[in-house]
């Protein structure tokens, strides 16, 4: 399963990017809103952080397809490298996705609440399907349940688009959504970093630090060879 963050503050990307194995950073209106800067400048800044080969996904404001797709190219133009235009679903988007993907873009269909959302928008050839899984809970429904239903109905009809499950609030959402065999998930900094984090695995590392202090004292490895 890929990890992606849902950020576009620069200072996180470039932490995700040093430290942990992630595949790319997803962003919407809401999220580039936050920053409250120039919007070419940002996502141009986050694609040089990320390099040419993550991917970065970057989402329309335009509702007629004609203007959707116009807004694609100058966004595959300004950022380049391994791009994704996030559409969210409706008529108009999917003619767009439609005519984005007989060009050769690649689309993230976003916004997606049911099974048959996700199955419409892989036929309309969404590279991508994002599923809200919180949002889902939220109005009493089973984010994770549709979300695996989805991955069963893509393997099912033997449909090569992947599934990007969104909008989690807890670790244990996204642990589920792993065992469902969803392709990859977009989740923010801070969840992420909880991902890593126990506190038994800190208490472990604080033992093995007191047992060796106890015999070398505070010599690392790489000191005692170099007779330090």
């Amino acid at each position: 399963m890929m990890y992606i963050i849902d950020t576009a503050n620069l200072d996180q990307i470039r932490k995700c990017v040093e430290f942990y194995p992630i595949a790319g950073v997803t962003t919407n209106p809401t999220i580039i809103s936050r920053e409250n800067t120039d919007f070419v400048k940002l996502i141009k800044d986050i694609r040089d952080i990320i390099g040419p080969d993550l991917m970065l996904h970057v989402q329309v404001t335009a509702s007629k397809a004609d203007d959707i797709v116009k807004e694609a190219l100058l966004l595959k133009e300004a950022v380049g490298g391994n791009f994704y235009v996030k559409i969210p679903i409706s008529q108009e988007g999917l003619k767009a996705t439609s005519i984005l993907h007989n060009m050769g873009m690649k689309v993230t269909e976003t916004a997606i609440f049911t099974q048959q959302q996700a199955l419409i928008a892989a036929l309309a050839g969404a590279d991508f399907v994002a599923p809200y899984v919180n949002r889902l809970d939220n109005i009493v429904s089973d984010g994770v349940q549709v979300v695996s239903e989805i991955v069963d109905m893509f393997k099912a009809h033997d449909i090569k688009t992947k599934v990007l499950a969104a909008s989690f609030k807890t670790v244990e959402q996204i642990h589920k959504i792993a065992m469902s065999g969803c392709h990859s998930v977009t989740i923010n900094p801070e969840l992420f970093e909880t991902l890593t984090y126990h506190p038994m695995t800190q208490y472990a590392i604080d033992d093995f630090n007191a047992d060796w202090e106890s015999v070398y004292g505070r010599k690392s490895i790489a000191q005692i060879f170099e007779g330090k």
